[in-house]
Protein backbone atom coordinates (compact mmCIF):
# COMPACT_ATOMS: atom_id res chain seq x y z
CA UNK A 1 0.00 0.00 0.00
CA UNK A 2 1.12 3.51 -0.80
CA UNK A 3 0.55 6.33 1.68
CA UNK A 4 -0.71 9.84 0.98
CA UNK A 5 -2.79 12.68 2.34
CA UNK A 6 -5.46 15.08 1.21
CA UNK A 7 -5.38 18.78 1.98
CA UNK A 8 -7.63 21.83 1.70
CA UNK A 9 -7.46 25.46 2.80
CA UNK A 10 -7.60 24.18 6.39
CA UNK A 11 -4.05 22.79 6.03
CA UNK A 12 -0.79 24.63 5.63
CA UNK A 13 0.76 25.17 2.22
CA UNK A 14 3.94 23.62 3.64
CA UNK A 15 2.33 20.33 4.70
CA UNK A 16 4.57 17.35 5.48
CA UNK A 17 5.23 15.15 2.44
CA UNK A 18 7.57 12.66 4.14
CA UNK A 19 6.45 9.10 3.49
CA UNK A 20 3.80 10.17 0.99
CA UNK A 21 3.50 8.98 -2.59
CA UNK A 22 0.47 11.10 -3.46
CA UNK A 23 -1.64 14.04 -2.35
CA UNK A 24 -5.18 15.12 -3.18
CA UNK A 25 -5.81 18.87 -3.00
CA UNK A 26 -9.21 20.51 -2.76
CA UNK A 27 -9.50 22.77 -5.78
CA UNK A 28 -13.09 23.99 -5.88
CA UNK A 29 -16.57 23.78 -4.43
CA UNK A 30 -19.86 24.53 -6.11
CA UNK A 31 -19.52 27.35 -8.65
CA UNK A 32 -17.93 30.06 -6.52
CA UNK A 33 -15.20 28.69 -4.25
CA UNK A 34 -11.54 28.17 -5.15
CA UNK A 35 -9.09 26.99 -2.50
CA UNK A 36 -6.94 30.10 -1.81
CA UNK A 37 -3.93 27.85 -1.13
CA UNK A 38 -4.37 25.79 -4.30
CA UNK A 39 -1.29 27.10 -6.10
CA UNK A 40 1.04 26.84 -3.11
CA UNK A 41 -0.25 23.40 -2.09
CA UNK A 42 0.13 22.15 -5.67
CA UNK A 43 3.67 23.52 -5.86
CA UNK A 44 4.57 21.74 -2.62
CA UNK A 45 3.31 18.41 -4.00
CA UNK A 46 5.04 18.78 -7.35
CA UNK A 47 8.32 19.85 -5.70
CA UNK A 48 8.17 16.70 -3.57
CA UNK A 49 7.62 14.54 -6.67
CA UNK A 50 4.22 13.27 -5.53
CA UNK A 51 1.40 12.05 -7.75
CA UNK A 52 -1.14 14.88 -7.54
CA UNK A 53 -4.92 14.74 -7.50
CA UNK A 54 -7.48 17.52 -7.29
CA UNK A 55 -11.02 17.32 -6.01
CA UNK A 56 -14.23 19.30 -6.27
CA UNK A 57 -16.88 19.37 -3.52
CA UNK A 58 -20.15 18.79 -5.37
CA UNK A 59 -23.33 20.74 -4.56
CA UNK A 60 -26.78 19.88 -5.91
CA UNK A 61 -27.71 21.42 -9.27
CA UNK A 62 -25.86 23.16 -12.08
CA UNK A 63 -23.64 20.11 -12.48
CA UNK A 64 -22.35 21.01 -15.93
CA UNK A 65 -21.37 24.48 -14.74
CA UNK A 66 -19.69 22.98 -11.66
CA UNK A 67 -17.66 20.59 -13.84
CA UNK A 68 -16.56 23.47 -16.08
CA UNK A 69 -15.66 25.55 -13.01
CA UNK A 70 -13.59 22.68 -11.59
CA UNK A 71 -11.57 22.04 -14.75
CA UNK A 72 -11.08 25.77 -15.28
CA UNK A 73 -9.45 26.11 -11.84
CA UNK A 74 -7.79 22.74 -11.20
CA UNK A 75 -4.22 22.78 -12.52
CA UNK A 76 -3.74 20.58 -15.55
CA UNK A 77 -0.69 18.41 -15.94
CA UNK A 78 -0.40 14.94 -17.41
CA UNK A 79 -0.81 12.30 -14.71
CA UNK A 80 -2.96 14.44 -12.42
CA UNK A 81 -6.00 12.65 -10.99
CA UNK A 82 -9.39 14.37 -10.72
CA UNK A 83 -12.09 13.49 -8.20
CA UNK A 84 -15.55 14.55 -7.12
CA UNK A 85 -16.23 14.76 -3.38
CA UNK A 86 -19.81 13.55 -2.92
CA UNK A 87 -21.18 13.93 0.60
CA UNK A 88 -23.49 16.08 2.71
CA UNK A 89 -23.15 19.84 2.18
CA UNK A 90 -23.04 22.41 4.97
CA UNK A 91 -26.76 22.96 4.30
CA UNK A 92 -27.54 19.28 4.96
CA UNK A 93 -28.25 18.48 1.30
CA UNK A 94 -26.39 16.41 -1.27
CA UNK A 95 -26.22 16.11 -5.00
CA UNK A 96 -28.31 13.31 -6.47
CA UNK A 97 -26.92 10.09 -7.90
CA UNK A 98 -27.68 11.42 -11.38
CA UNK A 99 -25.80 14.65 -10.59
CA UNK A 100 -22.79 12.73 -9.26
CA UNK A 101 -22.69 10.48 -12.34
CA UNK A 102 -23.16 13.40 -14.74
CA UNK A 103 -20.38 15.40 -13.04
CA UNK A 104 -17.90 12.53 -13.41
CA UNK A 105 -18.82 12.04 -17.08
CA UNK A 106 -18.66 15.77 -17.84
CA UNK A 107 -15.21 16.14 -16.23
CA UNK A 108 -14.04 13.08 -18.18
CA UNK A 109 -15.33 14.73 -21.39
CA UNK A 110 -13.54 17.99 -20.53
CA UNK A 111 -10.27 16.28 -19.49
CA UNK A 112 -10.26 12.94 -21.34
CA UNK A 113 -6.59 12.19 -20.63
CA UNK A 114 -7.11 12.18 -16.85
CA UNK A 115 -8.42 9.57 -14.45
CA UNK A 116 -11.67 10.90 -12.96
CA UNK A 117 -12.95 9.23 -9.84
CA UNK A 118 -15.43 9.38 -6.97
CA UNK A 119 -14.63 10.21 -3.34
CA UNK A 120 -17.37 9.30 -0.89
CA UNK A 121 -17.81 7.82 2.54
CA UNK A 122 -18.89 4.29 3.38
CA UNK A 123 -22.42 5.33 4.38
CA UNK A 124 -23.00 7.09 1.05
CA UNK A 125 -21.54 4.18 -0.91
CA UNK A 126 -23.73 1.61 0.87
CA UNK A 127 -26.91 3.59 1.56
CA UNK A 128 -27.19 6.60 -0.77
CA UNK A 129 -25.48 5.51 -3.99
CA UNK A 130 -27.83 3.64 -6.29
CA UNK A 131 -25.68 3.50 -9.43
CA UNK A 132 -22.29 2.33 -8.09
CA UNK A 133 -20.74 4.59 -10.71
CA UNK A 134 -17.31 5.82 -9.65
CA UNK A 135 -15.80 6.75 -13.01
CA UNK A 136 -12.22 5.50 -13.23
CA UNK A 137 -11.96 4.53 -9.57
CA UNK A 138 -13.35 4.72 -6.08
CA UNK A 139 -11.76 6.68 -3.22
CA UNK A 140 -13.60 5.52 -0.12
CA UNK A 141 -13.63 7.11 3.34
CA UNK A 142 -14.04 4.60 6.16
CA UNK A 143 -12.21 5.23 9.43
CA UNK A 144 -10.91 1.75 10.13
CA UNK A 145 -7.55 0.01 9.60
CA UNK A 146 -5.66 1.36 6.60
CA UNK A 147 -6.46 -0.59 3.46
CA UNK A 148 -9.41 -2.43 5.00
CA UNK A 149 -12.54 -0.40 4.15
CA UNK A 150 -15.75 -2.23 4.96
CA UNK A 151 -17.12 -2.44 1.42
CA UNK A 152 -17.21 -5.13 -1.26
CA UNK A 153 -16.44 -2.84 -4.21
CA UNK A 154 -13.02 -2.47 -5.80
CA UNK A 155 -11.39 0.70 -4.52
CA UNK A 156 -8.22 2.60 -5.51
CA UNK A 157 -7.80 4.89 -2.49
CA UNK A 158 -8.90 4.54 1.13
CA UNK A 159 -9.11 7.48 3.53
CA UNK A 160 -8.76 5.76 6.89
CA UNK A 161 -8.43 8.63 9.39
CA UNK A 162 -8.77 12.38 9.77
CA UNK A 163 -6.43 12.61 12.77
CA UNK A 164 -4.28 14.63 12.85
CA UNK A 165 -5.16 15.16 9.16
CA UNK A 166 -6.74 13.14 6.34
CA UNK A 167 -4.56 10.11 5.68
CA UNK A 168 -5.03 7.70 2.81
CA UNK A 169 -3.59 4.56 1.30
CA UNK A 170 -3.64 3.58 -2.36
CA UNK A 171 -4.00 0.05 -3.67
CA UNK A 172 -0.99 0.03 -5.98
CA UNK A 173 2.18 -2.09 -5.79
CA UNK A 174 4.45 0.96 -5.89
CA UNK A 175 4.59 4.61 -6.92
CA UNK A 176 5.54 3.65 -10.49
CA UNK A 177 2.32 1.62 -10.79
CA UNK A 178 0.27 4.54 -9.43
CA UNK A 179 1.96 6.92 -11.88
CA UNK A 180 1.32 4.53 -14.79
CA UNK A 181 -2.38 4.27 -13.84
CA UNK A 182 -2.68 8.06 -13.46
CA UNK A 183 -1.04 8.60 -16.88
CA UNK A 184 -3.39 6.08 -18.48
CA UNK A 185 -6.47 8.33 -18.24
Amino acid sequence: MLHGIDVSAYQSSSYDTDGSSFVFIKATEGRSYVNPKLGAQTGRARDAGLVVGFYHFLWPGNVGAQAEYFVRHAPEQGGDILAVDWETTSEGTHASNADKDLFIRKVKDLRPRHQVMLYTNRDYWLNVDTTSYAGDGLWIADYVSAGKPRIQAKWRFHQYTSEPHDKNVADFADTAALRAWAQDG
